[in-house]
């Protein structure tokens, strides 16, 4: 039976609104039992709804072409460029050196951060710009990344409501309220509309970032979700490594050398022989001076901080023979040696290399390739002891620690072959210049001269490809397309909640029935709960534009200020956290590894925050019960 011939609704209900309604809770319960993938949730959206005769074919990709996923896409792309040129580096190692290894600090200033930069720059640019410095912090410190991005995630969206600017309700907020009071004149008593300054919602956004950061600081280790155990950042080996080499050459360690330490080389020290450990990096004069690739002529100091790779009873053995303070992780070097910046690969020994034949002490293997040899596999056989003084055969494979960087680029030589994927990829910091003048371009058309944000990043992604930042290929390679699906699917949904009028409908019947009760307090508390339900499965542009103008008719109604109202909505539409609906949601659920519970369970709690929040600054900062 066609929609519009069913006849036991309710009064004013359609059978259009009826099947929305039934398609909105498919998805809730697909994302609440993770039955597939939620970009195959947005897939099935994108075929179901046109099919169903709900929307036209070109209103369902529509989502494909939005503003919103075309901006995740060019910032996403921006973002990458800024992290292979080192820029993103910086911003981590800063953020480091101020949080230490405190799990809370770091996250409290990496949301903090976001928060910041999100209320003059959209919430999904902020997010996204930050992903590969949060991921790298988070591998650096042996943080479950789980623990950080959720916070991130959410102070992205609430940094957003600091300024006029920082999300498109807000921008949209003047116009429309603007439109309704031109609109209504005698409701108003003919008064001269007050449009809203940069600032005027600056004291509710800040009140809501501080909240948040409180929210998962005090109670972040109940509401977020409960990861397995990290692996142990210092363990380098694999499986496949180990089961060759064996655990002599398993961990890497942090050494401290006392101020009574006689100066000696590392060949007088005998390390290897003894103990089977290399020394991969000696950290001078509190850091200011490193050696990465030290050579048997490199000295040991007193208060030096010495980077061993061995395992853990051998080299506890040597911190008690030598006197030397076996610290219990990496500090000091845990950016130079932690897995996300260096580690170990095997490589095998070409016919044509020019090592055959030489020892490695010879070629200045350390020197030239700035790697360390750490053993030698050869006729089944591990060398561990001397491997310097070996002449190298072909077919020799070779047991290297050094920067993933570094391994980059000895892969473009004839001389060895490596036998794993190599993590990390080269950088190219010379072209940091560019890639933040791309940024700049991108964030000044957008705010500047007021082009659409999706053109504007575009702009900035294409100009990172023209300036050679990185090649159209790794371009496309840097898109998380999960995300892209994911929200392209959710965008027609919320176009079939708006164009049916099931939004609409849902909210006079509330506001009817709830009509006898309203006073200004309580129809701010129903105004905010609306259009914080509207905003998880609209968009939040669809939610304000439909609440604004019921908000305000209703305050008139209730002899409040219809601007708080509008303020209100506006506000709002950015408390959406319990579902991975909002884009900046949807662009960490993979990076994260998240589910739907997560984030009901972190979400629930943030949502009642905000609307407490909100409430008690809309009631004691604007006086909106006066």
């Amino acid at each position: 039976m066609p929609f519009d011939q069913l006849t036991f609704l309710p009064a004013g209900m359609t059978g259009e609104m009826l099947a929305v309604y039934g398609f909105l809770t498919g998805v809730i319960l697909l994302f609440a039992f993770d039955v597939v993938r939620v970009d195959m949730v947005g897939l099935l959206v994108i075929v179901l709804l046109p099919l169903s005769g709900l929307i036209t074919p070109g209103e369902a990709i529509s989502g494909l072409s939005s503003n919103a996923v075309v901006s995740i896409i060019a910032v996403i792309i921006i973002g990458h460029g800024l992290d292979r040129t080192g820029v993103m580096n910086q911003v981590a190692a800063w953020i480091i050196k101020i949080s230490g290894r405190s799990q809370k600090r770091m996250m409290t200033l990496v949301a903090g951060t976001v928060a910041l930069i999100s209320s003059f720059m959209q919430n999904i640019g902020a997010a996204a710009l930050f992903l590969p410095a949060v991921n790298r912090m988070c591998r650096q410190l042996n943080v479950p990344v789980s623990r950080v991005l959720m916070p991130m995630g959410y102070a992205a969206v609430i940094g957003g409501c600091i300024t006029l600017v920082g999300s498109s309700p807000l921008i949209l907020l003047n116009d429309l309220a603007g439109a309704w009071w031109g609109a209504n004149p005698d409701l108003i008593a003919h008064q001269p509309y007050s449009p809203f300054s940069l600032f005027s919602v600056a004291p509710v956004g800040i009140a809501l970032v501080l909240a948040a950061l409180a929210y998962f600081v005090v109670l972040g280790k109940w509401v977020l979700p409960k990861c397995a155990p990290v692996a142990d950042a210092c363990t380098l080996l694999n499986h496949d490594l180990e089961c060759t080499y064996g655990r002599e050459v398993s961990k890497v360690f942090e050494l401290r050398v006392p101020s009574d330490f006689y100066t000696r080389r590392l060949e007088e020290l005998e390390l290897r022989p003894k103990y089977h450990a290399t020394v991969v990096c000696i950290s001078k004069h509190s850091g200011r001076y490193r050696v990465t690739e030290p050579g048997r002529a490199d000295v040991i100091e007193p208060d030096d901080v010495v980077g061993i790779v061995a395992n853990e009873e051998h080299v506890r053995n040597l911190a008690q023979d030598m006197g030397w303070i076996l610290e219990p992780g990496l500090n000091r070097l845990s950016g130079v040696l932690s897995v996300d910046h260096a580690g170990i690969t095997e490589a095998i020994v070409t016919p044509r290399s020019e090592l055959v034949g030489k020892t490695f002490h010879q070629y200045g293997f350390r020197k030239k390739l700035r790697v360390n040899p750490l053993a030698l596999y050869r006729q089944n056989q591990v060398i561990l002891e001397n491997i310097s003084e070996i002449k190298i055969q072909p077919g020799d494979a070779v047991l290297l620690h050094g920067e993933w960087e570094k391994f980059h680029l000895i892969r473009q030589k004839p001389i060895l072959a490596f036998t794993e994927h190599l993590q990390g990829e080269i950088l190219y910091p010379e072209n940091a210049g560019k890639a933040l003048a791309c940024l700049a371009m991108a964030l000044v058309m957008a705010m500047g001269f007021n082009i659409q944000l999706s053109i504007s990043l575009l702009a900035g992604a294409v100009a990172m490809v023209l300036t050679r930042v990185m090649t159209l290929d790794q371009a496309y390679q840097s898109v998380d397309w999960m995300t892209v699906f994911l929200l392209a699917g959710l965008i027609p949904l919320g176009l079939a909640f708006e164009k049916t009028g099931a939004a609409g409908f849902l909210a006079a019947s509330l506001t009817h029935l709830l009509h006898d009760l309203l006073n200004p307090v309580t129809l701010f508390l129903l105004v905010g709960a609306l259009t914080s339900a509207f905003t998880l499965f609209v968009s939040n542009i669809g939610a304000t534009v439909l609440m604004i103008p019921l908000a305000m008719n209703m305050a008139v109604q209730c002899q409040a200020d219809p601007r708080m109202a509008a303020m209100l909505v506006a506000i709002a539409a950015s408390n959406t956290f319990i579902l991975p609906t909002h884009q900046v949601n949807a662009l960490i659920m993979r990076p994260g590894e998240y589910r739907v519970k997560d984030y009901v369970r972190a979400g629930t709690g943030m949502t009642i925050i905000f609307m407490a929040v909100v409430m008690f600054m809309l009631w004691g900062f604007y006086g909106i019960a006066a």
